[in-house]
Parts: C-alpha cells; sequence; structure tokens
C-alpha cells in the first residue's frame, strides 16, 4: 500500500464533509462517495467503472440504508492509463469525468470527450517552464533521464527540440527500463551498477528527471540507493553535483524502498535540493485538524483507514479469531504529524487539492441546477434529487467561484482547470524526511498569458554548490571581450573562444559574436566596453597648429615687408620695369593666402567651412592669374619692341589687368556654383580614427573641390609653360625664369598633394592641405622676389637706369 496516497481519500472525505455541513451550497442535499481501487490494471478499471453504473452499496456517510445510489460524477484517475480506461466507459453515459493527475504526452486526448475535466494543467505548460528554468539560472548543457516507455519517448521528442530552439543542449539522453529485480539488497546494488546511466560521469549538473507514475517509485528507490553502494562495491564513489529538475509526474509516493534501502536512504541523498514542477496546492482552512481527530477505531465503514494505518505505523489490530502478530499493536492514539514526509504529509499535496476542488466543482454545479431543471420525488422521510449526469456539463464549462482558499477555479473550452504549476525546493533532512519548498511559480493567464517566477534565495541548492547557483555548461563560458567559436563536430553548446576583432567588443558572457560599438565610441583594452571618443581638430593649442600658424604669419609678416619695400621702392627702374601694378597685386594675394590658411586651424564651423576653400581658390586664382599676367606682358613687351609688330598695342597696363579680372571671374564662378549646388559644411567623423571622432569640414562636392584645384592648375601650367618659353628673352626685361622655377616648385606642391590629401585622414588633411598652402605661396615669393630684394636692399648700385641700359647694351 502507498501509505502517502492515502491524503488522496481523506481530501475528498474531507471536501464532502464540508460541503455537507455547508447550509449555503446544498441545502437538504447530502453528498456521499464510493472508493474503488483500480490496482493499476486495465481489467480491475473496467470492471470497478462498470460497479459504479450498475451495482448497488450500501457506503454512504451519515445514513446507513438501501437506497439506490445517485452517480453524478467520477474523480479518477491518478496516471493517464487509469483516467482513459475509465473514460472509454464513462464517456457513453455522458458522466463528468474529473482527472486528478498528471497526463503524460503521446496519450490519447480524452480532454475532447464532452464528459472529461482534468483538475491539473496542461502538460504543454511543464515543457515552456522547464526551457524557461533553464534559461533563468544559465543551464545550457543539461541531461534527460525518461522512462524506457510511450510516455517516456514523447517527452523527450517534444522537450529536446524546445530546448534546442532556446539554446540549450541535452548532453545525453538516457532511457531507464524502470525496475531492477533483485532480491537482497547486496543483489540489488550490484545490478544498480550494472545498470548505472551515463549521468553519473557527465559534467552535465542539471538533469531533468521524467517517469510517469507507475515507474516513479522503482525508479526514486534506484537513485536513493546509489549512495549505498559503496557498502557492498569498494572503491565505488557516488555522483555528487547534480541537481535534478522533476516534473510533475514525479513524486515520492513510496516507503517501499525503506525496505530494500533502510539505512537513511535520504541523508545526503541525490534529491537533496531537486527543484520539480508540482500541480498546484495550497492548505484548506481546517484541513490539519481534520487529519488530527482521526481515530480509526471510530470510522467502522471505513476499511481503508486501518489497513493504512497498519503500514504507516508499522504496527497491526487485534482481529477476532486471530493470532496476535509478532509486530507491535495499533493503539489509534499514533499521531499522523509524526510520520515522516514520505510515508504521509500533513499539508495537502497537488493531488488532494485537485480531488478537493473537483468536489467543490460538482457541488456548485449541482447548486446551480435545481433552479434549472432537476425535480425531486419523495423518498420515504424525505426528498430524493432526480437529474441526470449529463446535465451538469453545461453548467461546469460556465462555472466560476472562489474555493475556501480564495483561489477561482473555473474550466476552459477544453475542460481544463485554468491553474499551473509550483515549483517547489525538496530539503532533505536527517531524520530520513523531507520538505517540499515552494519557491517559484508557473501560471497561465488569460490576460497576461504566460507567467514564470521563481525565489532564487529561497532556493536550497544541493551541498556541493555550497548555496550557489550551479553551472550546467558544456564547458566555460567566454568572458567578456570575446565570442563564442563552434567546435566542429561538436553540439552547439559546446564551443572555443575568440578573442574579439579589433574594434568590436563583446560587453556580456558568452556572445555568440562580437558587436561594433555605437557611433563615437570606440573598444576599451579589454574589449569589454566601449569608451566615448574625443573630439578632436586641429588646434592653436597643440604643437602641429602652433606650428603651422607661426610659419603662415612669419610669411604674412615677410610678404609684407616685401610689399612694404615695393612701395617704398616703387620709382626705382626694377620695380617699375617688373609692372608695379602687377608686383603689388601678386605680393597682396600672396599675404591673402598665407593669413586664410589659419581658417583651416581651429574647430569647424558654418562660417569657417563655407569661407576657406572658396578664400583659398579665389586668392590662389589671383595670385596665379598675375604670375601669368607677368609672364604673358614680359613675351608682349619683347615682341612689341620690333618695329611694325602687331602686339605694340597690347603693350601696357590694360592686357595684365583683364589677364587677371578674367582668370579671376571665371573662378568666382566656379565657386559660387560650388556654394549654389553643394556648400561645405561642419562634420563629425566618426569612423577614420580609432578613439577621436575628427570635427572636420566636409567639402560637399568633391568634384567641385577638384575642380577649383584643377583650374588652379590649370592656371600655373599655362604660366610655367609660357615663362619656359621665354626664359631666354634679354635680361633687362626678363623675370620668366625666375617664373618658371617658382611655376616649377608651385605645380610640384600640388601635384603631391592630391595623393597625400586623399590618404590621409583628419587632423592629417588639414595639414597636409595647410602645408601645401604654405609651402607654394612661400615658392612664388622666394623665387619671384627674392632676387629683386637682393638688388634693392644689398647691391642698390645696380637699381639704376644707367645700369640697365648698360646690361641692355
Amino acid at each position: 500500500m502507498i501509505t502517502r496516497s492515502y491524503q488522496h481519500i481523506l481530501a475528498l472525505a474531507f471536501a464532502i464533509d464540508e460541503i455537507n455541513e455547508n447550509s449555503e451550497i446544498l441545502p437538504n442535499i447530502t453528498l456521499g462517495f464510493h472508493i474503488y481501487d483500480s490496482y493499476n490494471v486495465a481489467r480491475t478499471t473496467y470492471r470497478n467503472t462498470l460497479g459504479l453504473l450498475f451495482q448497488s452499496s450500501r457506503f454512504i456517510p451519515n445514513y446507513n440504508c438501501g437506497s439506490k445510489k445517485n452517480l453524478i460524477g467520477v474523480i479518477g484517475g491518478l496516471d493517464s492509463d487509469i483516467s482513459s480506461y475509465m473514460a472509454n466507459t464513462l464517456g457513453l453515459f455522458k458522466i463528468p469525468q474529473f482527472s486528478y493527475g498528471s497526463f503524460e504526452p503521446g496519450k490519447k486526448d480524452y480532454s475532447k470527450l464532452s464528459s472529461f475535466y482534468r483538475m491539473v494543467p496542461n502538460e504543454a505548460l511543464q515543457y515552456w517552464g522547464i526551457v524557461q528554468l533553464c534559461l533563468h539560472f544559465g543551464w545550457k548543457w543539461v541531461g534527460l533521464l525518461a522512462m524506457d516507455n510511450e510516455a517516456g519517448e514523447h517527452f523527450l521528442q517534444v522537450l529536446e527540440p524546445m530546448l534546442s530552439q532556446n539554446g540549450i543542449c541535452s548532453a545525453f539522453t538516457e532511457r531507464e527500463k524502470g525496475l531492477i529485480h533483485a532480491v537482497t539488497k547486496t543483489e540489488f546494488l550490484k545490478e544498480l551498477v550494472n545498470h548505472m546511466p551515463v549521468f553519473l560521469e557527465s559534467k552535465a549538473n542539471a538533469i531533468v528527471f521524467y517517469a510517469d507514475i507507475p515507474n516513479t517509485i522503482s525508479l526514486t528507490t534506484a537513485m536513493c540507493a546509489i549512495n549505498m553502494i559503496p557498502l557492498v562495491i569498494p572503491g565505488f564513489k557516488p555522483p555528487e553535483g547534480k541537481l535534478w529538475i522533476m516534473t510533475a509526474q514525479i513524486d515520492f509516493t513510496s516507503n517501499i524502498y525503506y525496505k530494500i534501502v533502510n539505512t537513511q536512504p535520504f541523508r545526503d541523498a541525490l534529491f537533496h535540493g531537486a527543484l520539480s514542477f508540482s500541480i498546484h496546492s495550497n492548505q484548506p482552512a481546517g484541513f490539519t485538524d481534520f487529519l488530527q481527530n482521526i481515530d480509526p477505531l471510530e470510522d467502522k465503514n471505513n476499511g481503508f483507514m486501518k489497513m493504512f494505518w497498519e503500514h504507516a505505523f508499522g504496527c497491526s489490530f487485534p482481529k477476532r479469531g486471530v493470532p496476535p502478530k509478532s509486530r507491535r499493536q495499533c493503539t489509534g492514539e499514533e499521531e499522523l504529524e509524526g510520520l515522516p514526509a514520505p510515508i504521509f504529509e500533513m499539508s495537502m499535496t497537488g493531488h488532494s487539492y485537485s480531488i478537493y476542488n473537483a468536489v467543490y466543482a460538482v457541488a456548485h454545479a449541482l447548486h446551480l441546477l435545481p433552479s434549472l431543471r432537476a425535480r425531486y420525488e419523495e423518498r420515504g422521510n424525505g426528498k430524493r434529487l432526480i437529474m441526470e449526469p449529463w446535465q451538469l456539463h453545461s453548467l461546469l464549462l460556465r462555472l466560476s467561484f472562489n474555493n475556501s482558499c480564495g483561489e477561482e477555479i473555473k474550466f476552459n473550452e477544453q475542460g481544463e482547470l485554468a491553474a499551473g504549476f509550483d515549483i517547489t525546493n525538496l530539503i532533505t533532512f536527517r531524520n530520513d524526511s523531507y520538505v517540499r519548498a515552494k519557491v517559484g511559480s508557473l501560471n497561465l493567464q488569460a490576460d497576461s498569458g504566460i507567467t514564470f517566477a521563481i525565489d532564487v534565495d529561497g532556493i536550497e541548492w544541493p551541498d556541493y554548490f555550497i548555496q550557489v547557483p550551479p553551472l550546467s555548461l558544456c564547458n566555460d563560458n567566454c568572458p567578456p571581450g570575446s565570442s563564442r567559436k563552434r567546435k566542429e563536430g561538436e553540439k552547439f553548446c559546446c564551443y572555443d573562444c575568440a578573442p574579439c576583432p579589433e574594434g568590436k567588443i563583446s560587453n556580456q558572457s558568452d556572445m555568440d559574436y562580437c558587436i561594433p560599438c555605437m557611433e563615437g565610441h570606440y573598444p576599451n583594452k579589454h574589449q569589454d566596453g566601449c569608451i566615448p571618443k574625443t573630439p578632436t581638430f586641429l588646434s592653436y593649442a597643440e604643437p602641429l597648429g602652433m606650428t603651422l600658424a607661426a610659419l603662415a604669419l612669419f610669411f604674412a609678416v615677410i610678404t609684407a615687408v616685401v610689399l612694404g619695400i615695393f612701395i617704398q621702392q616703387r620709382d626705382t627702374p626694377i620695380v617699375k620695369a617688373n609692372n608695379r601694378s602687377l608686383t603689388y597685386v601678386l605680393l597682396t594675394s600672396l599675404l591673402l593666402c598665407f593669413l586664410c590658411s589659419l581658417l583651416f586651424i581651429g574647430k569647424s564651423t558654418n562660417t569657417t567651412c563655407l569661407v576657406r576653400q572658396t578664400a583659398f581658390g579665389l586668392i590662389f586664382s589671383v595670385a596665379v592669374s598675375s604670375v601669368l599676367a607677368k609672364t604673358i606682358t614680359v613675351v608682349v613687351a619683347f615682341m612689341a619692341s620690333k618695329p611694325g609688330n602687331i602686339f605694340r598695342k597690347w603693350v601696357g597696363k590694360r592686357l595684365a589687368h583683364f589677364i587677371v579680372l578674367s582668370c579671376t571671374l571665371f573662378q568666382v564662378g566656379i565657386c559660387a556654383a560650388w556654394l549654389a549646388v553643394s556648400p561645405p559644411f561642419p562634420e563629425l567623423d566618426m569612423h577614420s580614427q580609432i578613439r577621436e571622432v575628427v570635427v572636420e569640414c566636409n567639402e560637399g562636392s568633391a568634384t567641385m573641390f577638384y575642380f577649383v584645384l584643377g583650374y588652379m592648375g590649370f592656371l600655373a601650367s599655362v604660366s610655367f609653360s609660357v615663362a619656359f618659353l621665354a626664359r631666354k628673352l634679354p635680361d633687362s626685361f626678363n623675370e620668366a625664369k625666375f617664373i618658371t622655377f617658382s611655376m616649377l616648385v608651385f605645380c610640384s606642391v600640388w601635384v603631391s598633394f592630391v595623393p597625400t590629401y586623399l590618404s590621409t585622414r583628419g587632423k592629417a588633411m588639414v595639414a597636409v592641405e595647410i602645408f601645401s598652402i604654405l609651402a607654394s605661396s612661400a615658392g612664388l615669393l622666394g623665387c619671384i622676389f627674392s632676387p629683386k630684394c637682393y638688388i634693392i636692399i644689398l647691391r642698390p648700385d645696380l637699381n639704376k637706369r644707367e645700369q640697365l641700359i648698360r646690361r641692355q647694351q
């Protein structure tokens, strides 16, 4: 006899007593019950089910009469096989059947029958809960242990794909055949070693344990006996560090293992700290008092009570005509609360709570029935309710009430109770007992869907883990700064760790791939976090900016000094001989060229971005066109010196001014088109520098920018070509060879500028352009004006008209 299951009968009796004593639910109606044992045999189940329908019985609480029973519902069975056997018969007569045990997957779904009601949650909810539990604690490498039967096979077929879809691998899938047949304890333990499953050697610390109710006894007995193997097999080391995740079908219902493994079966047992999905339960008020007031000697009509009492307390009641047994006599004063939990629990279990709610569901349906379509008939001294069981179905499906614990009881359209699972923690003690502490819940709510909750702090873990959640992984987690790299030929939960590539991070453990930092950030040294980039630009405060600014001011001062010298010496022959007005224009434009380079230093703004490139292009165009005008003036002046030459009328300032003005206006048109179509604007370059955000000017249209440079290059090449052809003209008129050399320097600088500019980024790009401006401007200034300044300052004796005429002769 499974003594612990006797609480199911007591819960039934307790619920019926409550209802019969409550005049508000069923006034003038008394409920009774009949109990049949199926012995887990199909033939017996069918026979007893038919007996409920067609046989009479005198066992009715509070009454002792021969009246015919009025069957209104059946509660059963504990497992799916028994429930299905009963449903085959009861469904034909439309009699409400309330199944209170978990249904194993793979079985026929009798919930489609209109007369079948389930007092337990749908099995699919439990699968989802197992997955969520593993995900919550990060258990990615779990073992699966199930019975080798149809239900166990279906369980594995459904659960394994769900685990895989959520990134969880099965370390092993072990199918156990159940009971190991042995006579003595030594034989039992030796045979257990021969059937030792692979989970004992696996490094998976979390093991999902599934067994249907008939096989739970043998499998839990075998598991508990593992710790005793060293007593008969020296050197055997029991497994450590295993956390069991048990399904709702698993229940420590047996005291059989007390007979096989009778020495502290739960002390340091495998199942201490296990987590279990259990049918939701609660403790109705008065149930504990009801159990404490049971007296097996007074209850004459309950034939099960004395049998339970003898098995639970290991005693025997004296029987008339039967000699007393060797074990002690039962007094009836033994206390149920003194029994270990594997024998009997004082708190209402999930199955008992389901029976309790099933009785109340029938009672509340009957409460509505008389006002609808029931009738009474006179029967002796009272009335008897005349109704058919099928009349309850419409009432049950729309029934909704709160039980004595304040919980709502109602069925959905499939006849399933809208309930969930409790997540319990098994805590064992040295007195061979245990408690199941509720540490979480799994509920299906109509408004919010499935809810999963767990109290991690309330869990007592197996002693091996020193009260911390265990790890169950194929290998250690990849630390931040690395990502997972799959191992060839292994499951996806087994992997190597590869450092993140440059520029990427992983800020969590066990990431599948590294990710780039968001814009404006860069990876830290360990590549496990991002650091904001520092804005940067070529500023006056840094050495490079300071040096370039100093050079620009230095050359600007030199240019201003040269311009002042030429203005002061404007009436001297060397100044007048080289087109004085063009010289002033050229020097002024060179002065502005040096100064415009300062626009490139400092933080870019809308104004500086709009002005600096256009100012650079226009000023340089004026300078180069002035050089071109000088060169052409020299050539025209030489050719006009010949009698009758047509170029004589072009000699003078008009030609030079026309050349400068026309060349400059063309560049003005280019710059105007640039600003109108796609003007430059300030921009933050997030990508060119790893640790810095470059504050720069976007040219808007790169085509227009290179168009401006190309036009200046065209002017410079024309100047170079004309000057090169005129380099051998008489010295008194000729500065063409100086212009030739200056244009050679100018073109060399800007030709090398283009590839250098394109190959640099950030501040270096700006510095390259400033350097090119300074170098080309300094080349023009030095090559054209240094010889003149030498004569004006150091050789004033050569700056005379007589010297020019003598040199011409």
